[in-house]
């Protein structure tokens, strides 16, 4: 089987499995307990995990809480940004391309009294810069703009779109989840207030991820959503999941932007379009994106190829969290693809152990599939 859904989630990296595992049974304190020599190790064990999350992402230990993923921790940052700042306003801007964990969020806030924009993309994926400046009003408590599109790859000015954010007195919340890995991340030169990351999508373990929050310039506070412990500073409180939180911490410390995956990302690109030319549309091609996706309609529907390939090869059609749904995609449809495009594109998502044997006999799948119809 050759796996092309590297975005979807990655393999535990071995070295990163190695020092989860005397978690689960030598050290199996509760961080919590610090009258004790286990619950200590475990206390320790987690901070060590925080401090290499922080110089992951260039910011103080402080400012990182670990969650159960991204998913909780985007409804930690705005359903908590949006409880607590409900004496400036009730208005927030997001993108129609976002991750549905952030705009299930937002629709579910509209419906608390939440006024929510919804920002159009171009063809690109891209978002007008302009667009963005004239739809935040003094109303307005938060701008969530992910990092990297987790079908196409397109990545947003994210440092520009910051600028205009502080410009409006606003907090800027970024879902950096499929960023983070393959790109560098400084959250403070890019002006980025909440950042959000999970382990899967970067060799760590399923089920831990952590939200970035600021502590100065601006200062930003939040209203929990899970109470009972106080634990994670009050904003988190839960048992913490120790041998993941190790997981999380060693892959962040494992991180290595490899010319590898681009070169690579490159080449499965390039031999496409010589075997296909215009037959094929790469989506998003005319902006920047990620070193590793390509989400490319062909000319016969992605449900034929995945069955023709489904014993030799991993892809996906969208987001593996709606894939289950049924329906076109909302981030190849907001980029003004029609129902049938939509319907014949397919995301290729590399990662660091793809080989370019792997990449010719994924081409050599699609030639006999195109040959079929």
């Amino acid at each position: 089987m050759i796996y092309l859904d590297y975005n979807a989630t990655t393999p535990v990296d071995a070295n990163v499995l190695a020092a989860m595992l005397p978690y689960f049974s030598e050290k199996f304190g509760n961080a919590a307990s610090s009258t004790h020599l286990p619950g200590m190790q475990a206390k320790d064990a987690v901070e060590i995990a925080r401090a290499q999350v922080a110089q992951t992402l260039h910011c103080e230990t402080q400012e990182v809480i670990f969650t159960s993923g991204s998913t909780e921790a985007i409804n930690l940052a705005i359903k908590g940004v949006f409880a607590l700042y409900q004496s400036k306003g009730n208005h927030i801007v997001t993108v129609k391309t976002e991750h549905k964990a952030v705009l299930d969020t937002c629709a579910y806030l509209e419906k608390k009294g939440a006024s929510v924009t919804y920002l159009p993309v171009d063809e690109h994926g891209q978002i007008n810069l302009q667009e963005l400046e004239t739809a935040i009003t003094e109303k307005t408590i938060l701008v969530a703009i992910m990092f990297a599109n987790n079908e196409t790859g397109v990545l947003h000015p994210i440092a520009d779109i910051a600028s205009i954010v502080h410009r409006k007195n606003s907090i800027f919340f970024c879902d950096a989840t499929q960023a983070v890995g393959k790109i560098p991340m400084e959250v403070r030169s890019l002006g980025i207030d909440m950042l959000c990351l999970s382990a899967h999508k970067f060799y760590g373990p399923k089920g831990i991820g952590a939200l970035y929050v600021s502590r100065k310039n601006p200062r930003v506070q939040l209203e929990p959503i899970l109470h009972g412990g106080g634990h994670e500073r009050g904003w988190r409180s839960g048992t913490l999941n120790v041998p993941s939180i190790v997981g999380l911490g060693k892959a962040c410390s494992e991180i290595k932007i490899e010319n590898a995956l681009a070169e690579n990302h490159i080449y499965l690109e390039q031999r496409l379009i010589e075997l296909l030319g215009d037959k094929i549309r790469i989506n998003g091609a005319a902006a920047n994106r990620l070193p590793n996706t390509s989400n490319i309609t062909f000319p016969f529907k992605a449900v034929d190829f995945i069955r023709h390939t489904k014993n030799k090869l991993s892809v996906a059609t969208g987001s593996a969290c709606t894939s289950a749904q049924n329906l076109p995609s909302h981030v190849l449809t907001a980029m003004q693809l029609s129902k049938e495009q939509a319907e014949k594109s397919i995301r290729f998502s590399i990662g660091k152990y793809t080989t370019k044997k792997e990449l010719d006999e994924t081409i050599q799948l699609i030639e006999e599939v195109y040959q079929l119809t």
